[in-house]
């Protein structure tokens, strides 16, 4: 990634709330992201948003309970990624806590069915004689006009219950719980699907318990909040106050051991202390390895894993997923590989490329695409397309990310627009969406794309920068900074983990496991020194030990041979 410069984040110069005794360093991170009071970092679950401002609560409640009072067949529709997955888990444990005694769950194939409810699935279950008397979709559905309506069709009640933008028509579902459809005045419109789901738990619990309807003894749908801080932390929405409620409590129940077993058992097996993890481990270590099942293979096997109730079962479940995760982990580095020969056949350099990327290679995996648009994007700071065949040939899967200032589902919708029946379908959020193209018709498509962004964007917003906190003082540059700031999270998008900048000499430096560089630093003020390293950097790098180093970079603690020292996880690195 080619840096135009180092930002410092603003402090905003107002007066805040602060009734507790909240050390400085945090007073000026927590105001830089908007936090006015300690109210804002109340995470009690008594401060959660009530789940009576959704729209179409009382519709979901009331099929819910006369499913429950009728025992009626349920079947749990879910999708195929972290938030899909704990959705469907969180959907089946806690309706099976409430009363429900028939309820079971499916998740369509990436590569056979596509996203969502389809009219496909439902002639499917009609074959299998398999309809239920209630379709509850979690984490989409909002979009699945035809779908809803095959369902209905043949008798089938349908509840949604999604967190994805809607397009210019609803579903026909007999209720629909979505903080962004049209009239849902509900605070938080960044719930991820997981969240969506848990607030008609906790509505329907309400319900149940004033009518005295209530199983004995009654549930615990806190014990839930596990599986939706990985759904909300995985699946990255934003980490407005509400979701941090979600993530920090269920953070809590990992740390004290009351975890589902599949989730200890994918941190035990990634080498991680469960009594320690923050929201980063959820993001990076727990959420790609349950993902993983979804891109490769059947989201089942992750579903499978998070119900899982005994040990044993739950680590072998574990270690089938961590498989998958190696395997997809290989299949990346040599799509890598290929889009590199692209983009060098694009241009010599990043100012030659489109300002839209959209890239193909035959044999590039479905369920990998999106990972690698990622990747581009980070290396391009360019909003990227990666496509890949679908199943019949006839068509081009396409998984797009974005960068700040540019709504790729918006971008998508102008495409569409200009250029009717170029895209077959899309659908998404600002930063990352789906779509699909005919296979003939992407050339057209690139070029369409890359004038859409030309349109949209200026030339300084191709030019990556990367945002700090500033710099740390003597004082602060220490190994009880590194702790506290690992407590005052829950840190994750749009509530970003604290950066600092700083000036260092560099004492050594050496490349370690081929890849990664490792320095011993001391900053410019003197001092003592400190380590520090910058994970896949490549073999090839300059020898600050001559120049000194500008280091962007979060202080952590390395534990190595029983001593724990500050080290300094280097996110970007140039000569003075």
């Amino acid at each position: 990634m080619t840096i135009k410069k180092i930002q410092r984040r603003p402090v905003p110069g107002a007066s805040r709330d602060w009734g507790g005794q909240l050390p400085p360093l945090l007073r000026r991170l927590y105001s830089a992201r908007g936090v006015t009071s300690d109210a804002q970092l109340d995470y009690t679950l008594k401060q959660l948003a009530s789940p009576l401002d959704l729209r179409g609560i009382d519709g979901a409640v009331e099929l819910l309970t006369q499913a429950i009072a009728e025992q009626q067949r349920v079947l749990v529709l879910g999708d195929f990624d972290a938030d899909g997955a704990t959705s469907t888990a969180v959907a089946l444990l806690g309706l099976s806590m409430l009363g429900l005694q028939h309820i079971d769950y499916r998740v369509p194939s990436r590569f056979a069915d596509g996203y969502g409810l389809t009219p496909g699935i439902i002639e499917r279950l009609q074959q299998e004689n398999a309809l239920p008397d209630l379709l509850i979709t979690v984490d989409n559905g909002i979009a699945a006009v035809e779908g809803v309506q095959a369902a209905k069709d043949l008798g089938v009640r349908v509840l949604v219950t999604d967190h994805h933008l809607a397009g210019e028509r609803l579903p026909a579902a007999d209720a629909i719980v979505n903080p962004n459809q049209p009239g849902c005045s509900f605070l938080s419109k960044h719930a991820a699907g997981v969240g969506v789901m848990f607030y008609v738990l906790t509505a329907l619990r309400r319900y149940l318990r004033e009518a005295g309807r209530l199983p004995d003894p009654q549930p615990n749908l806190g014990s839930l909040l596990d599986l939706v801080a990985l759904g909300t932390v995985a699946d990255v929405v934003p980490l407005d106050h509400n979701n941090r409620i979600f993530v920090e409590q269920g953070l809590r129940r990992i740390r004290q051991g009351l975890a589902r077993p599949g989730i200890l058992a994918l941190l035990d097996i990634a080498g991680r202390d469960h009594t320690r993890i923050s929201a980063v481990d959820l993001g990076f270590v727990v959420g790609p390895r349950l993902n993983a099942a979804g891109r490769l293979d059947d989201m089942s096997v992750g579903i499978a894993c998070l119900l899982a109730d005994g040990e044993d079962e739950a680590r072998r479940l574990a270690q089938e997923l961590d498989t998958l995760n190696r395997e997809r982990r290989t299949i990346e580095d040599g799509m890598k590989a290929q889009a590199q020969e692209l983009l060098a056949s694009m241009s010599l350099d990043l100012d030659g490329l489109p300002w839209g990327l959209a890239l193909y290679e035959p044999d590039w995996h479905q369920g990998v695409i999106g990972i690698l648009a990622a990747r581009l994007r980070e290396q391009t700071h360019r909003p990227v397309i990666a496509f890949a065949r679908g199943e019949d040939g006839t068509e081009l899967k396409g998984s797009a990310r974005s960068i700040p200032g540019l709504h790729i589902r918006d971008l998508l919708a102008t495409v569409a627009s200009r250029h009717p029946g170029m895209l077959k379908k899309f659908g998404g959020h600002a930063m990352a969406a789906g779509i699909t193209i005919d296979a003939a018709g992407l050339e057209p498509f690139a070029d369409a794309f890359d004038a859409a962004v030309r349109d949209t964007l200026t030339a300084d917003a191709l030019e990556a920068v990367v945002v700090t906190d500033g710099p740390l003082s003597a004082a602060e540059l220490t190994l009880e900074t590194a702790a506290l700031l690992r407590r005052a999270g829950p840190w994750g998008q749009h509530f970003p983990e604290p950066l600092f900048d700083g000036e260092f000499r560099v004492v050594r430096q050496r490349i370690v496991g081929e890849n990664h560089l490792k320095l011993v630093l001391q900053p410019d003020w003197g001092g003592d020194i400190i380590d520090a390293i910058a994970f896949n950097t490549g073999p090839v790098v300059p020898d600050y030990t001559l120049t000194g180093a500008r280091v962007v970079y979060k202080p952590d603690a390395n534990t190595f041979r029983g001593r724990t020292s500050l080290q300094l996880l280097i996110d970007y690195i140039e000569p003075i």
